[in-house]
């Protein structure tokens, strides 16, 4: 059922705004294909402000809102209450934002949302920099990437933010990370937050081609990189608490043939690269500590 509305159904068009080989657009797309036209989507700013299309054209056949950068959950809350009120319950309320409106920006209304068990799901399509805007160095940023800020790359010191471990702290309805380079359980991990009431989040990677410093035709590669390296592994939290790990790579890679591949991380030292190799493999034995599949 699911694979047939995958292949056929189509929510976003072109036209849209996108850099080639952005990995928010193309999710975006897979996103709306698994929720269906029952669907309303929140936009803080971010780069989706820009590539739904320019007023009063939109790429997206559903109802979109554009909010100011801090409020997209506290508007999400609005328009699920206003939903209920007209008795449209079987709605979806997505709220779509960026790295800097959620790790950054919006985060006391992500956290007062989440504390409050509002009934929407919340997709942070993280790019690990304020891309819209020229690069600049938010939360989200990995150790040692370059950003028009930090152009030395980020202080080793600064780790990225752990928005998996603040959001599980909210006891949420639903909680997982998703990539685009891992289809399949990206659509999975989309029908389990649909079927679930409350406050669901998906962490979502989103490659970035120009703020990476990689090829566009390479965005679906570095995805997967990221995966098999252990930077960003997919997991899962279950009902019961454990963290699960929903996708266990074949052929594991070290963490520095993920660097190597984007330009962003040329100015790491290779003392730097084996610091950065032993957080992730620190990070991802206490993400899954309590979980069935360990990395």
């Amino acid at each position: 059922m699911l694979w047939n509305v995958v292949t056929r159904m189509e929510y976003m068009h072109s036209g849209h705004m996108a850099c080639p080989g952005c990995g928010a657009s193309l999710s975006m797309r897979h996103t709306l294909k698994a929720l269906g036209e029952d669907t309303v989507v929140i936009i803080p700013a971010s780069c989706w402000s820009i590539i739904a299309g320019i007023f009063p054209t939109t790429a997206l056949s559903v109802p979109i809102l554009h909010v100011p950068f801090a409020t997209a959950a506290a508007c999400a809350s609005g328009v699920r209450r206003a939903l209920i009120a007209q008795g449209r319950e079987n709605v979806t309320v997505m709220v779509w934002a960026g790295d800097g409106g959620t790790f950054d920006i919006g985060l006391q209304a992500l956290s007062g949302a989440a504390d409050r068990k509002e009934d929407f799901l919340y997709v942070c399509y993280d790019n690990e920099a304020y891309m819209n805007t020229g690069i600049q160095q938010s939360s989200a940023t990995p150790c040692g990437a370059w950003t028009s800020t930090t152009p030395g790359g980020k202080e080793m010191d600064f780790s990225k933010k752990d928005i998996f471990g603040i959001i599980k702290s909210h006891h949420p309805a639903y909680l997982a990370t998703a990539s685009i380079g891992h289809p399949e359980d990206f659509y999975a991990k989309l029908a389990k937050a649909s079927a679930k009431k409350g406050f669901r989040f998906i962490h979502l990677l989103s490659v970035c081609p120009p703020g990476w410093r990689i090829d566009s035709q390479d965005a679906l590669k570095v995805a997967r990189m990221a995966v098999k390296s252990g930077v960003f592994p997919l997991l899962e939290l279950e009902e019961n608490g454990e963290v699960k790990q929903t996708v266990v790579p074949k052929d594991p890679i070290p963490v520095n043939d993920y660097l190597r591949a984007q330009k962003r991380f040329r100015e790491m030292r290779p003392e730097e690269m084996e610091a950065l190799q032993d957080e992730v493999d620190k990070r991802n034995r206490r993400l899954l500590q309590s979980g069935r599949n360990p990395v």
